[in-house]
């Protein structure tokens, strides 16, 4: 399945390219990636975008990179899924600029929309680690509710279960 172009008033969600790797690995290396489980060495941080990259062919869904009307890369924003992931994962991760902007926001409500209409998926969960405040406050806005009855990728995580 290809990757589709999603647009929102601000964003273009779009394909990642090869292009994208030095600002994903570099995200991955940085303090930024420690709910995560990083910041990462470069061949881990391959391995995960080859993974969000591959999860398309897979599983018909993959990570879309968040860009502003300028073109900028703010950061991105993906449904994972594989043997790792006990249910489809929405996920997201925004660069340092543009934190604090509502960016993570809005591409995760387009791409949730895209992944319960178009898509068809029957559920989308999201695993937090209980220290990301950010990203639990996140979930939470983005109407995702905590689902102790689920199992999480990691122990420890935390599991958001997304409204259709």
């Amino acid at each position: 399945m290809d990757a589709p172009v999603l647009d929102t008033p601000r964003l273009r969600l779009r394909p990642m390219r090869f292009a994208d790797w030095p600002g994903y690995a570099a995200f991955m290396a940085s303090p930024r990636s420690v709910h995560m489980g990083g910041p990462f060495d470069e061949r881990a941080a391959w391995g995960m975008f080859c993974h969000d990259l591959g999860c398309w062919p897979l599983f018909g869904h993959g990570a879309l990179m968040i860009e502003d009307r300028a073109g900028a890369v703010l950061g991105q924003v993906g449904i994972s899924a594989g043997p790792l992931f006990p249910e489809p994962e929405l996920g997201w991760l925004v660069h340092e600029a543009a934190e604090g902007r509502g960016v993570a926001f809005e591409a995760a409500c387009a791409l949730r929309a895209w992944a319960f209409g178009p898509r068809g998926l029957a559920t989308l969960v999201s695993y937090i680690d209980p220290a990301n405040a950010r990203s639990r406050r996140l979930a939470e806005r983005l109407g995702a509710r905590l689902d102790p009855a689920a199992r999480p990728q990691d122990p420890g995580d935390l599991v958001y279960r997304h409204p259709r």
